[in-house]
């Protein structure tokens, strides 16, 4: 069984938040070598956005190598390094049907060899691209109710919405305030002051203001 393993960093998340490069060749390396596969693993690179399939040549050479049969299946370690919203995944999803290639997921715990997995494949994709909604529309709803309130905005309004829905994410699995400022801080993520170590005040600040 032969695997292609796709990478990619976009440009709305530059530090790689969760899922660096080496972070996704290692969990692509390891799955592989798991499932006794050769792997070939190609890279769309840092600071390439997942928006728009077309502008990912790395990805549709990919599939189209998929298609003609030159390899088994396409492994990812999560679904938005693969695609951003419903519609480029079922497209994606409808390719692997027809060429008969399996789409494995690890973040999603998937695999479409199998009928079970292609089913929850077509469900995560629906709830992933919801929740990543919903933190967007929580962040922007608390911030125009600060603005409308007269309340200047401050440190938060210049993170980006990955970095903060990656702070909801890890406080949602139950993680304290201290040790999610050692993660951002262990990752090399910036604060809103280019260079500032985070603090358990901080991500308390950046919470409050998505609550």
């Amino acid at each position: 069984m032969k695997l292609i393993g796709y990478t990619r960093v976009s440009k709305e998340n530059k530090n790689g938040l969760g899922v660096s490069l080496d972070e996704q060749a290692n969990w692509i390396y390891s799955e592989a070598n798991r499932r006794s596969a050769e792997l070939e693993l190609v890279s769309e690179g840092d600071g390439v956005s997942g928006r728009k399939m077309s502008n990912r040549p790395v990805l549709l050479e990919t599939l189209r190598r998929l298609d003609k049969g030159e390899a088994d299946g396409l492994i990812v370690k999560k679904l938005d390094r693969l695609a951003r919203n419903v519609a480029d995944f079922l497209t994606i999803l409808e390719r692997s049907r027809k060429g008969k290639w399996a789409l494995i997921i690890g973040d999603l715990d998937i695999d479409t060899s199998t009928p079970l997995g292609e089913a929850m494949a077509t469900v995560g994709a629906t709830f992933a691209q919801l929740e990543r909604a919903r933190i967007s529309e929580r962040t922007k709803d608390a911030l125009a109710h600060k603005k409308k309130q007269g309340i200047k905005l401050g440190r938060p309004a210049k993170l980006t919405p990955e970095v903060i829905g990656e702070i909801v994410r890890l406080r949602g699995e139950g993680k304290t305030l201290q040790a999610i400022a050692d993660t951002l801080n262990a990752r090399g993520v910036e604060n809103a002051h280019k260079g500032a170590r985070w603090y358990p005040s901080t991500i308390r600040y950046t919470l409050e203001r998505v609550s």
